[in-house]
């Protein structure tokens, strides 16, 4: 019996998802159409109304997660943070649920959070539509092999990046980037020997390049997130296996050294962003041995 419960939380928990983000996505497209107007000025506009459509799905994600999973998310946010300003966001990454966990623990904390997205997934209509109407970038990562075949494909990839920071400017935004660049396994662990206990090595590039088109942004901002279950398919989370979790928010001011600068250039400053996260990855590992179920 619980069984088939799960099943149809599952396909209950997906078809709710669907129609809050087809709902939402046909406003946002009709009041995005402007935007191929050339004046800053609407295109701020448009953002700020966009924003606000993306926050009322998620708070409408929110309340059907409620009622289907009955959540029992632990929220940690500090409060020297607003919906004002202007952030970088980085957390550890384990599921698909992640996603839908961050957004809620951001919500009417933070501004929307903006996630850089594999360049892969942009097939896939609704996440499309996404990233035209709420501004979540795309990246198109190359492989090292590809690289060092063709050195220009790692330039090409910086500035798609930069550029895609640069709209982040218009409105207050946290842009958001899964720091270890995929999900964790004790395989990838173990092929990575990562220093650090369930955490993969983290990656800069694009948080660095993120925060090379925000001269806005003074801070940092940390997610860790734990959930009590060991289950982590997208499908276990849609069953609600993972309705259980506890986020902690921490926050760190940019060191002045690491502002304006330029990631593709500059091998110090390469170093010295990869110091400075480095530094919160160590810390990050004892906040989830501390957070364990």
């Amino acid at each position: 019996m619980d069984e088939v419960r799960r099943f149809f939380v599952g396909i209950l928990t997906f078809f709710a998802i669907l129609i809050i983000l087809s709902f939402w996505l046909i406003p946002l497209s009709i009041a995005n159409t402007p935007r191929i107007i050339p004046n800053q000025n609407l295109k701020i506009y448009l953002g700020s109304i966009s924003n606000k459509m993306g926050n009322t799905a998620v708070a409408n994600i929110r309340t059907a997660l409620k009622i289907l999973h009955q959540l029992e998310w632990d929220i940690q946010i500090p409060e020297d943070v607003n919906t004002e300003t202007w952030y970088i966001a980085m957390s550890n990454h384990q599921s698909w649920a992640d996603i839908f966990v961050l957004l809620i623990a951001g919500h009417k904390k933070i501004p929307l959070i903006k996630f850089f997205m594999k360049k892969e997934l942009q097939w896939i209509p609704i996440i499309y539509l996404v990233h035209k109407t709420i501004d979540m970038p795309f990246l198109n990562r190359h492989s090292r092999a590809q690289i060092q075949a063709n050195p220009e494909l790692k330039k090409v990839d910086y500035e798609n990046a930069k550029k895609a920071a640069k709209r982040f400017s218009r409105n207050p935004a946290t842009a958001f980037s899964f720091a270890e660049g995929t999900r964790f396994s004790f395989k990838k662990h173990a092929v990575q020997k990562s220093p650090y206990s369930n955490l993969l090595k983290p990656k800069i590039g694009a948080l660095a390049i993120a925060l090379s088109g925000m001269p806005q942004v003074n801070t940092l901002i940390d997610f860790t997130v734990v959930y009590s279950s060991e289950k982590r398919s997208t499908w276990d989370f849609l069953c609600g296996d993972l309705s259980e979790a506890k986020v902690v928010a921490k926050t760190y001011a940019l060191p002045e050294n690491l502002k304006n600068r330029s990631f593709e250039d500059e091998d110090d400053y390469r170093k010295s962003f990869q110091t400075f996260v480095d530094a919160i990855w160590l810390e990050k590992q004892q906040t989830i041995k501390n957070l364990k179920f």
